[in-house]
């Protein structure tokens, strides 16, 4: 069965892309993954300068699920593009770099660096990160901060343009508008819930931040609905994450208007998770008698 999909001007093998943050820079899999089996991978968030991140402990198990508080530990801009990207240059598999910046500045300036990357097939805007200029505001909590920041790398790019959005505003259709009209290729609903978790043996709360980005099965219900929302509110593709941990949790998401999905927090728990996501999309689609993913509908009342 042809599982191929095109968001956009992007072609992918099949829907399933590894999400930034749980797959490395795609390297550090190789030896468990075929790279080139994926629709694609989003490498670990970068930034123009490295950067240490949070002290520990930053990673703490709950229910269904866990809690990161990493702070976006990378290794910054230069180090990839001279230690990482050489190695990988030769998969064939969607290469999707996740950037991010505490400025618009720092933005624009790391979509300029990694436009002129051929390897490089798409860019996925972090903007779930505090925007020092205004206060420490979110940019993904404004629609016109996010609409600036995301019009501004827009003029500097001609590469597939994802924005990732964050669950924790009080309405992500609005948010999700801002970033299609200021000019987003497509959408990745939704990155990590905040949440908290307190060791009752201290009494104080396990990671060393406080809180931290909830992610795992707990929160798919919760991605679903958020997917679902905006897949209605915009033209442009969303891309779904959110608990997704077998072929059967990704046909839902494509069923609730997602062209694509992404594998994140299922990647601790069982490194060939992704494969294994392909094979059971493939395996629903043969048994249900679909013969293309855009047949994939969900029965409305």
């Amino acid at each position: 069965m042809d599982l191929s999909v095109k968001l956009g001007s992007l072609l992918l093998n099949n829907p399933v892309i590894a999400a930034s943050g749980t797959f490395g820079y795609g390297l550090e899999y190789r030896s468990l993954v075929d790279l080139n089996i994926l629709g694609g991978f989003s490498t670990k968030g970068l930034s123009l300068q490295p950067k240490v991140g949070n002290p520990v402990p930053r990673v703490i198990e709950t229910s269904s699920g866990m809690l990161n508080a990493i702070g976006l530990e990378n290794i910054g801009l230069k180090a990839f593009l001279s230690e990482k990207l050489p190695q990988l240059k030769n998969y064939k598999t969607c290469l999707i770099v996740n950037f991010f910046g505490d400025t618009q500045q720092e933005y624009v300036e790391m979509a300029q660096a990694l436009s002129a990357v051929e390897r490089v097939d798409a860019l996925e805007m972090n903007v779930s990160c505090p925007n020092v200029e205004k206060g420490g505001l979110q940019f993904s909590t404004d629609p016109d901060i996010l609409s600036d920041v995301v019009a501004s790398v827009r003029k500097e790019t001609d590469k597939f343009l994802i924005v990732k959005l964050s669950p924790n505003v009080t309405d992500i259709t609005v948010l999700a508008k801002a970033a299609e009209n200021a000019g987003a290729d497509a959408l990745s609903v939704c990155n990590t819930f905040v949440g908290m978790a307190i060791d009752l043996k201290t009494q104080r709360p396990y990671l060393a931040n406080r809180t931290g980005g909830l992610s795992g099965p707990a929160i798919k219900p919760l991605a679903l609905n958020l997917v679902y929302q905006v897949a209605r509110a915009v033209q442009i593709p969303v891309i779904g994450i959110g608990g997704i941990t077998c072929g059967e949790d990704a046909v839902e998401f494509l069923m609730a208007g997602a062209k694509a999905v992404q594998i994140g927090t299922a990647n601790f728990i069982d490194p060939a998770s992704t494969m294994k996501v392909i094979e059971g999309i493939r395996k629903y689609c043969l048994a249900n008698g679909v013969k293309t993913l855009a047949d994939l509908k969900m029965q409305e009342g």
